[in-house]
């Protein structure tokens, strides 16, 4: 098999459905694409019904093209990403791994544009994001909801407002940003650096004012991505957390009981914001981003400092602090079921605290003057407690 017969069939794969973000090759699976968040095959001609271990190795081989580094990392730890281009279609996201001595192959088409905020229609808070001048700003979730997306449109908003130097480590360069008042250097991992903790500490030397991280992987990692934060930079990057209170506490949990005093310290003095995504299904097809934003301020970090404790949870935090930018999801849940853009069912199953999402669905539903309540034809029983004559 030859290049342009994978490009090809990548082609395929690509035009066969609607809003296609992810092609799937998985042996004794025929071709799969991910479409509005479900998988869907592949019709091709002839007929692939099932892939072979030997037709997936194949396509993985072609995509690596003899890269020593890539071929010796898939070995060695079972898996490996890179990057792909259809030349005038798309680009893709790779990961080629192994399973039960197979190989299997995900990839994920990026764009070909760098979005903005208004255009991914992102809270406000992230215009005043953009604008901060240091410190350290992690965006959350699982993977696939959107946090590298996020990210491009902040690092649009710096382009286009503030004439800095921007320092992005990647694994792989995603988004390509284009020089307009923001001078961009994009470093790929593999290619331009080979740790996130390296690529980061000669960072500080490449005299930039924003610094975007891919991924913090490590307590390395962190532990630099602090001290650039502490030393006047902007420090953007990425976590698999769930919500902002796990964000510091899995921050804290890489290090040691001895060191987790200092640990608190910095963090509390370098955190700006906690940014949480999570994807919810769309009334009517496709997804919708719900966020959760915690903004640093005296509460905040007396909490970093010493702990949550009753009264002062990060949830509260974020509860009282709408004013200042701040959401937590169920609020933000509650938003886009008023404003139609999610149902009442996909509002419960994803809520963090079912019963503060059902009083905002309740108050909602009232507003529209719609029932909140099945029970019918309740009446005073105007003979209890009389005795009988």
């Amino acid at each position: 098999m030859r290049n342009r017969e994978v490009d090809h069939i990548l082609t395929t794969m690509l035009d066969s459905h609607q809003s296609v973000s992810d092609l799937n090759l998985t042996v004794g699976k025929p071709l799969q694409v991910e479409s509005f968040g479900e998988l869907v095959p592949v019709d091709m001609k002839p007929p692939l019904k099932s892939l072979t271990p030997f037709q997936t190795e194949v396509v993985a081989l072609n995509l690596i093209n003899n890269d020593r580094r890539l071929t010796e990392t898939l070995l060695k730890t079972g898996s490996c990403d890179l990057s792909y281009s259809l030349p005038g279609k798309a680009r893709f996201r790779v990961n080629i791994f192994s399973q039960s001595g197979n190989y299997s192959i995900v990839l994920r088409q990026l764009e070909n544009r760098v979005p903005t905020i208004r255009e991914l229609k992102l809270p406000e808070a992230f215009f005043t994001m953009a604008k901060e001048k240091n410190g350290i700003i992690f965006v959350t979730g699982a993977t696939g909801t959107g946090k590298t997306t996020s990210l491009a449109a902040m690092l649009e908003e710096i382009n286009k407002s503030k004439s800095v130097h921007v320092v992005t480590l990647e694994d792989p360069i995603e988004f390509v940003h284009t020089h307009k008042k923001a001078t961009f250097n994009q470093r790929e991992l593999g290619k331009d650096f080979d740790t996130f903790a390296n690529g980061l500490r000669a960072a500080l030397r490449q005299a930039p004012k924003v610094i975007l991280v891919g991924e913090i992987r490590d307590r390395e990692t962190v532990e630099i991505a602090l001290t650039a934060a502490e030393t006047g930079h902007l420090v953007l990057t990425t976590l698999h957390t769930v919500d902002a209170g796990q964000t510091v506490n899995r921050i804290l949990g890489m290090f040691n009981t001895e060191e987790e005093n200092q640990i608190r310290i910095r963090l509390a003095d370098t955190l700006r914001w906690v940014v949480c995504q999570r994807l919810l299904p769309k009334s009517g097809g496709g997804r919708v981003a719900a966020f959760e934003i915690l903004r640093t301020n005296l509460r905040v970090k007396d909490a970093i400092l010493h702990g949550e404790s009753e009264g002062k949870t990060f949830y509260e935090i974020m509860e009282a602090g709408t004013a200042f930018g701040m959401t937590t999801f169920d609020h933000y849940i509650v938003y886009l079921f008023e404003q139609g853009l999610i149902t009442e069912e996909t509002a419960m199953s994803y809520a963090s605290r079912r019963s503060i999402v059902g009083r905002g669905i309740d108050a909602v539903k009232s507003k529209r003057g719609e029932a909140t309540t099945d029970i019918e034809d309740l009446e005073i029983d105007l003979s209890y407690g009389k005795t009988r004559k």
